[in-house]
């Protein structure tokens, strides 16, 4: 609770300074200070409105809150950027300092600067990445095989069913013998997710579905979304194990569980191609000691927007991407949906296609 009071303060403060350097950009009069100042202070108000109130309100209202609401905080992000560089040239006699006062010209630049970089980012969302990946191993497996693997879908009041619907036909495109999701499937609320049935579209899904939990899943409510889960046709990992093919699927709970399982206790006297899926990837060298094959995570978003993501960067070990330790390959997914605003900058939405061959024997000529 005293972390969130810190960041309200901070986010509070920050808010001032953006909303009194609109004021001083804005020209003289006013009128029109006042009138901008204030959309930006009743846009933040939209933000913490929706917050708190779309569980009261009728799912239609809650996801325009939702939308407008969280869109400002990307806003937010780039206009202090955008005047925290501004100040930091003008200390330096790189820019006038009346770029920044009764300005239009200053005002219009800062505005549509932002206004193209949200559109930018909102359509680079939209575009799905499709990764690709090739492995090959001794194990005994019953054929070649294609997984499907996602994460962060955060499905709810802004990632609605239609859009569920486009993913759920990428997926079949492939034509996977699996698909695997590695958490955070709801958003924050499974209200919308129950009332409007997601569930028929991923029974759409023509491969058996397995999920574990993400810190998501447990904000919104652990025993809800497993009856979801169940409804939607979709087999819960939890600490546990399935196996398929000569697969050995674990699936680790989150690390928002009082207790969970080591991975080394998860991976003991298993045979198969091991696949770990764990939502955070934090610790990934669990996984090279418990010889673990291939590891899935998400979690991270890459930030979803930069410069966020070079926070995301620093305090992960791999916070996105192909990676490796010893023999063990890992792919962390910036996740194929997004929480709050649906825009992207400088990362990506992706699923992942993993290709999992039989590695041929040498042969000898006589």
């Amino acid at each position: 609770m005293k972390f969130f009071l810190i960041i309200l303060i901070a986010v509070l403060g920050l808010t001032g300074y953006v909303s009194w350097h609109l004021w001083r950009i804005t020209p003289t009069g006013w009128p029109l200070k006042l009138t901008l100042t204030g959309l930006f202070l009743l846009w933040m108000v939209s933000f913490f409105v929706g917050f708190f109130t779309t569980e009261h309100v009728p799912v239609k209202v809650a996801t325009v809150f939702y939308e407008v609401g969280n869109t400002w905080l990307i806003a937010f992000l780039y206009l202090l950027l955008i005047f925290l560089l501004a100040d930091i040239a003008s200390l330096c006699h790189l820019l006038p300092k009346t770029l920044l006062k009764d300005n239009l010209t200053g005002l219009l630049s800062v505005l549509g600067l932002v206004t193209v970089i949200l559109t930018l980012g909102g359509f680079h969302y939209h575009h799905k990445y499709r990764e690709e990946l090739t492995l090959t191993t001794p194990k005994p497996i019953e054929k070649p095989l294609t997984v499907v693997l996602a994460s962060d879908l955060h499905i709810g009041y802004h990632n609605r069913k239609a859009e569920l619907a486009r993913w759920v036909d990428l997926i079949n495109a492939e034509k996977p013998d699996l698909v695997l999701i590695g958490g955070d499937i709801i958003d924050r609320s499974l209200r919308p997710v129950i009332e409007d049935n997601y569930a028929e579209e991923f029974r759409r899904i023509q491969a058996p579905v397995y999920t574990i939990l993400g810190n998501h899943e447990y904000f919104s409510n652990v025993e809800q979304s497993e009856r979801f889960f169940k409804d939607a046709g979709i087999v819960l990992l939890k600490d546990s194990t399935a196996h398929f093919k000569g697969l050995d699927v674990i699936g680790r709970n989150d690390r928002m569980a009082r207790r969970r399982a080591a991975v080394k206790d998860l991976a003991e006297g298993l045979n198969g191609f091991t696949i770990l899926l764990d939502h955070q990837p934090y610790n990934l060298e669990d996984a090279e000691q418990a010889g673990i094959d291939f590891q899935f995570s998400g979690h991270t978003h890459r930030g979803q927007v930069w410069p966020i993501s070079w926070i995301t960067d620093a305090v992960y070990e791999k916070s996105w991407g192909h990676h490796q330790r010893g023999n063990t390959r890992y792919y962390i997914s910036s996740g194929l949906g997004i929480w709050g605003p649906k825009i992207r900058i400088g990362t990506r939405s992706e699923y992942l296609v993993l290709h999992i061959e039989p590695r041929r024997k040498a042969t000898t000529l006589p």
